[in-house]
């Protein structure tokens, strides 16, 4: 071979490593340090409140991540710190702050806040109830629709399971915990009690903000609307948390990936998206 030719192929084998090199330069990183896909199944449960947005974040995850698998069970606070526990769940859910003896070795992580609205039938004319007078139904001191200025009916109560998150909260928030009325009507989960209420002219029940469609009338609390501003700016009385919890010796790279997606821009628009408060 000619010293020419060599001289040639030379500047061409130079020429295609410097297109090569400024071709990855370019797109500003290289198959080495792209990002890896996450895959996995992600199992949570727990809190009925949040399910709608939980829901709606694990599609989404799952939607940027097709390799990964999301379920949620809407079980209850109760039995979402439990599963967490014990890794049953990779993640749980609580709509309440959990309780001295409940944290042991989890990590607590608060994606957002809530209000809970206080409903009735919408025939109920009553608009305003003081959180004095809510404790009073739900304990059954006050029976009657008339003492707080409605129609002369009976008050049926509606309240929720044992291991409700939201039924902790609003005993502990309005002071009635361990003095529900004994005949008080207990349906499982947000959405029996709506509908239990929107059946019925003379119930009343409590449900998240999420919850509140116009089958029900939401009441305002010491005259303050039940709303997310005012969950925001904490005049409203009747508000807790949503968290998520997990063990750090029991959780995997999937589930804190979408615990992260949660928490991010596009999550906490999620969470507004689907009625909750952003963090």
């Amino acid at each position: 071979m000619s010293k020419s030719l060599k001289k040639v192929l030379v500047s061409l084998l130079v020429g295609a490593t410097v297109l090569t090199l400024a071709g990855c330069g370019s797109s500003g990183t290289t198959t080495s340090t792209s990002k890896e896909a996450i895959s996995g199944e992600i199992n949570g449960g727990g809190s009925t409140s949040v399910q709608k947005i939980i829901d709606a974040a694990g599609s989404e995850f799952t939607a940027l991540n097709p390799e990964a698998k999301f379920t949620y069970s809407g079980t209850g606070s109760s039995d979402g710190i439990k599963g967490a526990t014990a890794g049953t769940y990779s993640f749980g859910c609580a709509s309440r702050e959990l309780k001295t003896e409940e944290k042991g070795s989890l990590t607590e992580l608060i994606f957002a806040y809530d209000g809970i609205a206080i409903v009735v039938n919408p025939a109920n004319t009553v608009t305003n109830l003081t959180k004095e007078q809510i404790g009073k139904i739900y304990m059954g001191e006050i029976t009657n629709w008339s003492e707080v200025g409605g129609a002369d009916a009976p008050i049926v109560v509606v309240s929720r399971e044992d291991g409700s998150g939201t039924r902790s909260a609003v005993e502990e928030l309005v002071g009635f915990a361990e003095k529900l009325k004994a005949d008080a009507t207990i349906k499982e989960g947000n959405g029996n009690v709506q509908t239990t209420v929107a059946g019925n002219a003379n119930a009343v029940g409590y449900v998240s903000l999420t919850f509140v469609d116009k089958t029900v009338k939401a009441v305002d609390v010491n005259s303050v609307k039940a709303s997310v501003d005012n969950v925001k700016n904490k005049s409203y009385a009747i508000s807790r948390p949503f968290l998520a919890m997990y063990d750090k010796s029991k959780v995997d790279d999937a589930t804190l990936a979408f615990l992260d997606f949660l928490m991010s821009t596009e999550g906490q628009a999620i969470v507004e998206e689907h009625g909750g408060i952003a963090v």
